[in-house]
């Protein structure tokens, strides 16, 4: 796989990452070997940056990684996020400079690994001042713990701050054919300030794939249950969206998974995307998009997708974490 530099301190990975996440949260029940089976077929195909976070499980994905990495640490860039924090039962934000340290040292005893190759604040926390926990992380790059620094859905007033505090390294957003929120403001930042994008759910949590019909098809702790655009009266109205994408993958003897990817891969020279996922047969079918050339009238033909999609892509609490 190629690879691709995010980032102008020199982090290279190759040009699609694995998301980890549904592996042990979010998406119903997991199953350890094949996830652990689906990094190491990963890992043999050219990925290299793996995407876990403290909240995910919570610890259980950073442990699953940290396992399925065991001497192959060479091999791989770890990138974790730390922010949310579980009390009493809820979550809430904790950017404050003593959790991001608290949250490294547990990080990297999950893991197995002595340094976090890129360090991500998951939200900001609205109380405390973005400078102060990017102070923190920096010094957790001074003292080897971290390499690389990254936020995670904050707004271009956010990534200038921090900016100026420490070098970003990559913000990672939710950007895909159909959400291409970050285009008005947070991207023209990122261009100036010379930050890469690592682009989460690139396959529109499943959807832009075709296979999803129905709500009734997920189970009962999926996280798209929650989501107003995962509704089957959305659904349904974004199947357009989907007929439009099919129709490109049909054109190239590719699959809609190809085609989305290699959207996002030709917006960007440091676009990165992360699509999740815990079986290798679809892991192997992502990939394909990084070998997928779009020509210029597909990209025509697909750029105007995003303004057809219908629904909110989360509820209005949540909604709230991100910036944009």
């Amino acid at each position: 796989m190629q690879t691709r530099k995010i980032g102008s301190e020199g982090l290279e990975v190759g040009a699609i990452g694995l998301g980890c996440m549904g592996m042990t949260h979010a998406y119903g029940v997991g199953d350890e070997a094949e996830s652990i089976a689906t990094i190491h077929r990963a890992i043999e195909l050219g990925v290299t940056m793996f995407d876990t976070a403290e909240v995910y499980g919570p610890h259980t994905n950073e442990i699953l990684l940290g396992k399925a990495i065991r001497g192959k640490r060479h091999q791989v860039v770890i990138a974790t996020k730390f922010g949310f924090v579980m009390g009493s039962g809820a979550q809430r934000l904790d950017g404050t400079p003593e959790n991001a340290k608290r949250a490294a040292e547990g990080c990297l005893e999950r893991l197995g690994v002595d340094v976090i190759d890129l360090y991500y604040l998951h939200r900001k926390d609205p109380n405390v001042p973005i400078e102060d926990t990017v102070g923190a992380m920096k010094e957790l790059v001074e003292e080897g713990k971290v390499r690389y620094i990254g936020l995670s859905e904050v707004g271009a007033e956010t990534i200038r701050r921090a900016h100026g505090v420490h070098p970003i390294s990559a913000v990672q957003s939710e950007y895909s054919l159909w959400e291409r929120g970050i285009e008005g403001s947070i991207l023209p930042a990122m261009n100036e300030l010379g930050i890469g994008l690592v682009p989460f759910s690139p396959l529109g949590r499943g959807y832009l794939t075709g296979a999803i019909t129905s709500s009734a098809e997920f189970v009962e702790k999926d996280f798209r249950r929650t989501l107003p655009r995962f509704d089957d009266e959305h659904l349904e109205a974004n199947r357009r969206i989907v007929d439009r994408v099919k129709a490109v993958a049909r054109t190239h003897g590719a699959t809609p998974a190809q085609v989305a990817l290699a959207w996002v891969l030709a917006q960007g020279k440091n676009f990165v995307p992360i699509p999740g996922t815990k079986r290798r047969r679809y892991l192997e079918d992502n990939l394909g998009g990084a070998e997928l050339k779009l020509c210029a009238q597909d990209l025509t033909d697909l750029n105007s997708l995003a303004a057809l999609a219908v629904g909110d892509r989360y509820p209005a609490a949540y909604a709230k974490t991100a910036e944009r």
